[in-house]
């Protein structure tokens, strides 16, 4: 039986929501079949095995943090300078956190991959195709900083996502404030 592919990416989405809000000891194919709201073991058709369901997530999660095509063009149609990188940036922390339940659900993923060693691997290769995907990015755009200004980047997003999706430090701070801060103190 072909798969549908709308309705795998229905069943994923229910399965961040699942992981989002209920943790990965909370991610069962019954709990993402009744959050979907389709019949009881339709998850496992499309995703066999918990391990299988996992990676399903973790190409979600890509598929819908991924900048636009469109979005890339623009950027990489303007003068390179801090404040198209700090835009960069922007757009980054903006996706991520717009899209709280994906991010949750990442965050998860990577706390359980501290437990987990094959979700680590899994994690490490997706990750480390976005951190080449966003210097190449930079490099090509010709934005200032390199490699090491891009990881330092990455370590702050995350922190300052897991403030503002949790409980900030500074609520009184707006995100931009502190995106604007940030490109001041790590572009030298």
């Amino acid at each position: 039986m072909a798969k549908n592919e709308a309705r795998r990416r229905i069943i994923a989405d229910a399965g961040l929501t699942v992981l989002a809000s209920e943790g990965s000891r909370g991610l069962t194919h019954r709990a993402v079949d009744t959050t979907a709201g389709v019949p009881v073991g339709t998850t496992s058709n499309y995703f066999r095995s918990r391990e299988a369901l996992i990676e399903g997530l973790v190409d979600r999660i890509g598929e819908r943090l991924a900048p636009s095509d469109e979005d890339l063009a623009r950027r990489s149609s303007q003068q390179p300078s801090r404040e198209l990188f700090a835009d960069y940036i922007r757009d980054i922390v903006r996706r991520l956190t717009d899209d709280r339940d994906v991010t949750l659900a990442l965050f998860e993923l990577r706390l359980e991959s501290s437990r987990r060693p094959e979700i680590g691997a899994l994690l490490s290769a997706w990750q480390r195709a976005g951190f080449d995907a966003d210097i190449a990015f930079n490099a090509g755009a010709g934005l200032p900083g390199g490699r090491r200004e891009i990881a330092l980047f990455h370590y702050a997003i995350d922190g300052l996502l897991l403030d503002r999706l949790t409980t900030p430090i500074d609520p009184d701070t707006t995100t931009d404030e502190i995106v604007d801060d940030l490109v001041a103190g790590l572009l030298r």
